[in-house]
This record gives C-alpha cells, sequence and structure tokens, in this order.
C-alpha cells in the first residue's frame, strides 16, 4: 500500500487589515468552520491554478496569486488523514456578488485579526491561523519555487 497526503490549496488574503474567510458546514450537521478559501488540486491542474479555482468557487472573488506563503503538513485525527497545504496571498481584483458558492459555503467575509483569533474553536484547522500569523511575520516565497510539467 502506498501512503498518499491530501494535496490542498489556501488562499491568504488581507485587505484594509481584514482577511478574507468563508464560514462552511463540510458535512451536514458538522457545525460551522471558519477557512481560507481553499480545497483540494484538481488532477492535472496546477497549484497554482487550483488557489485561483477555490476562491473564486468559495468567495465569488478573483484571486491573483503574488507569493507562495508557505508549505504545510497537518494530520487531522477526526478525519485520520494527513494534509499537504500550498498557501499562497495575493490581492482580489473583481467580486462577483451574483456566483453561486460551492456546496457547504455558507459566505464569504472579512474578518480583522481580534475577529479570528477570538473564533479558534472554529477554525477548520490549526493552519487558519499558521497561515495568517506567517502572512503578518512577512513570510513570502517566490511563485518561481513551483513548476508545473504537461505532458
Amino acid at each position: 500500500m502506498i501512503w498518499k497526503p491530501n494535496v490542498t490549496v489556501a488562499a491568504v488574503i488581507e485587505q484594509d487589515g481584514k482577511y478574507l474567510l468563508i464560514e462552511e458546514e463540510p458535512e451536514v450537521g458538522s457545525g460551522l468552520f471558519l477557512n481560507q478559501p481553499a480545497g483540494h488540486l484538481d488532477p492535472g491542474e496546477s497549484i497554482i491554478h487550483g488557489s485561483v479555482r477555490e476562491t473564486l468557487e468559495e468567495t465569488a472573488y478573483t484571486f491573483v496569486p503574488e507569493y507562495l506563503l508557505g508549505i504545510y503538513q497537518w494530520y487531522s485525527q477526526r478525519v485520520d488523514t494527513t494534509y499537504l497545504r500550498f498557501a499562497f496571498c495575493g490581492r482580489v481584483t473583481h467580486h462577483d456578488p451574483n456566483r453561486v458558492l460551492d456546496d457547504g459555503i455558507l459566505r464569504a467575509a472579512w474578518f480583522g485579526l481580534s475577529e479570528i483569533q477570538q473564533r479558534t474553536q472554529r477554525h477548520r484547522s490549526p493552519l487558519v491561523m499558521r497561515c495568517i500569523q506567517d502572512h503578518i511575520a512577512g513570510k513570502r516565497y517566490p511563485l518561481e519555487l513551483l513548476t508545473h510539467y504537461e505532458s
């Protein structure tokens, strides 16, 4: 048996001192969670494009990645799964308020740092706060670190 982590992408977007987060209910009855716009990488998709797609699908904002924020490995005991998260930071350029959001996404909203810290019990994973802390600390890596080959 070959073990493989779940590859996910995430967007850490700060604007005017607030961060764009989603409020989601991943499974019916699981409760409401806060997360960055994030999700699984699709087959054949580049890691960078995955972050753009997921942000649009979950927030209706067009995301322009400018830097790789970091690569994070996290094991969730709740679902017995290891995640390998590629988090990007950048800016949004357009919002389509009429776009229907992905299933399970209740809304996308801008939250100040203190609001996010007060809601840590509702974070989807510890990576939510860790990515924000890394963003505040100024961590930025060039997108050129990632290469996508197509056959």
